[in-house]
């Protein structure tokens, strides 16, 4: 569990969301979108803030006219993670969010208008060292690709994508990612894995319009788990029809799965049977619940017997085996026994003990290093 991943992840070039790295040989960042009326300021910083506290890197608002740009700027004041305005149409609003702070533009410069505008854009993202995401979905292909394929494809994804590029390739912008998103699994990870060996710009990966939290969440884990084994996918997001907060659970699940980040705790469950000492179902949820403000990585195993129990615990940072009582492993060696009156409350205690001693040895090896 402690080894790292063997993914061999994509080379891509790295640019800069805010002070989020992304691309290169920077950890998959996580993000989300906000639902809320971007209008109203207060729900919509609420909703940041929430969206932060669960772990994101960044966070997209949408910005649809002139006077949501002028909101954007009030919450852009309010909160301190990297924002993305998600724009369509207008360029006006693109160079209006710049000036207000925006830290990344999502746009599509083939719906943004003449090339004056898409210049004028360009130059406003240089000026203020802002990125562009260019995004494409098999749901709004142009017209003219829609014909020429008949329907959305991989193909018809990646001639979009290029086309875009291309207007930004004139002006010589190079900061940019993009994404290829659509509902259909195969049609999505087809299309990433064509372009990514066209371009060197990192890519955002999503299954767009998933579903609903199970459903999404499966649909999603299903699609991206196969890129990122490919290696492909420098950010990502989790398009569920769901609490946005949920979207940042299920990326960083996703993530740790695959070894690829570590933040927060990893939990080494099993299904329960018959056999199990303890409630196994019901003390996950409970843990779940209550841990979910912790951010320091932590792999923690919750065994039923003792059959799985001892060999998953002692490679845990922390295990708990059930039996008669139920017997606790810190760092593959057994401390304490546990009976089940208040297991729950116990088990939180040791687990929050041990993020304090990992969290001081951390600290530890910093203030040595210097940094």
């Amino acid at each position: 569990m402690h080894n790292p991943s063997p993914i061999k992840r994509r080379p891509s070039r790295q640019i800069h969301v805010g002070n989020v790295p992304v691309g290169g040989d920077a950890p998959i960042s996580v993000q989300s979108m906000t639902n809320t009326n971007t209008l109203d300021v207060a729900a919509t910083v609420a909703q940041i803030q929430r969206i932060q506290a669960a772990g994101a890197d960044i966070v997209r608002v949408s910005v649809p006219d002139m006077d949501c740009a002028e909101a954007f700027g009030k919450i852009r004041q309010l909160v301190d993670i990297p924002l993305i305005a998600d724009i369509h149409f207008d360029y006006r609003i693109a160079l209006r969010v710049a000036e207000l702070g925006v830290d990344c533009l999502r746009i599509n410069p083939g719906n943004i208008g003449r090339e004056d505008r898409v210049h004028a854009v360009v130059q406003s993202a240089r000026d203020h060292g802002i990125p562009i995401r260019i995004g494409v979905n098999a749901g709004s292909l142009e017209k003219d690709l829609q014909r020429k394929y008949g329907e959305p494809t991989p193909q018809a994804l990646v001639e979009s994508a290029m086309r875009h590029i291309d207007y930004l390739d004139k002006l010589d912008f190079q900061d940019f990612k993009v994404s290829l998103k659509a509902s259909d699994v195969f049609m999505a990870v087809a299309a990433y894995r064509l372009i990514a060996d066209q371009i060197e710009q990192p890519l955002h990966l999503g299954i767009t319009e998933a579903g609903g939290l199970r459903s999404g969440t499966v649909k999603s884990s299903v699609g991206l788990g196969m890129l990122l084994m490919d290696g492909i996918g420098d950010t990502l997001r989790i398009s569920l029809a769901a609490d946005p907060v949920e979207e940042i659970k299920v990326g960083f699940d996703i993530l740790k799965s695959l070894r690829l980040r570590s933040k927060g705790i990893n939990f080494i469950a099993c299904p329960s049977c018959s056999r199990q000492n303890f409630d196994v179902i019901s003390t996950m949820n409970a843990l779940e619940q209550r841990l979910e403000d912790v951010t320091t990585a932590l792999d923690v195993a919750v065994i039923g017997c003792v059959v799985n129990g001892p060999g998953e615990a002692k490679e845990a940072d922390l295990g708990l085996t059930g039996g008669s009582p139920n017997l606790v492993y810190i760092d593959g060696k057994p401390v304490s026994k546990l009976r089940n009156d208040n297991l729950v409350d116990d088990l939180e205690a040791l687990i929050r003990e041990r993020i304090a001693r990992k969290q001081e040895e951390e600290d530890n090896v910093i203030a040595r290093s210097g940094l």
